[in-house]
């Protein structure tokens, strides 16, 4: 069985990045796979900014990561970057921890304006942790994403769309035996 990863790269709990986060989940649920998620935020401040290698929570985060052959990376767009909390987490991943995985970058920002940030500024940061296989990412707009309330969001049909497609090419990136169903 193929073993996927999401790591959450938002500094905050309440965020429309959780709508995406929440979408992806239910998506990959409904087609057996349950992956392990990763919130940055929750990780002990100090081990991410002092970049304490040996830090037992960073420790066992990563080694989802390792036990993983597909890793989601979900991030807000600030600056024009991905965020500073996913790259403190990202600088603790060991050197190659990305070889030979699928990586699906998913990135939500306030303009189209921000849609390169992916291929400029994270897809680097991935290829010097060894990804080769990084699939094409998806950018959702804020305004895409609706406020339900209790941290629930809701996605725009177009941006849901977009999303599904790309977690459908996650299909033909699995093992002929590791999933059954289809994607949504």
């Amino acid at each position: 069985m193929s073993k996927m990863t999401i790591i959450s790269g938002s500094p905050s709990e309440h965020t429309r990045l959780n709508g995406v986060l929440h979408g992806v989940v239910n998506h990959l649920n409904g087609v057996g796979i349950t992956p392990e998620i990763i919130n940055v935020r929750n990780l002990p401040s100090e081990d991410l900014i002092q970049a304490k290698f040996d830090s037992g929570e960073i420790i066992k985060e990563n080694k989802k990561v390792e036990n993983s052959n597909l890793v989601v990376i979900l991030t807000p767009v600030y600056k024009a970057s991905f965020s500073g909390v996913l790259k403190t987490y990202l600088d603790l991943l060991p050197q190659n921890s990305l070889e030979g995985k699928t990586i699906l970058p998913i990135a939500i920002g306030g303009t189209f304006g921000h849609l390169l940030m992916i291929d400029y500024a994270l897809k680097p940061v991935l290829t010097a942790l060894g990804a080769t296989h990084i699939l094409k990412g998806v950018f959702i707009l804020d305004s895409q994403i609706k406020k339900l309330g209790n941290n629930q969001y809701e996605l725009d049909s177009e941006a849901k769309n977009r999303l599904v497609s790309s977690l459908n090419i996650i299909k033909t990136s699995l093992p002929e035996k590791s999933v059954s169903g289809t994607i949504l």
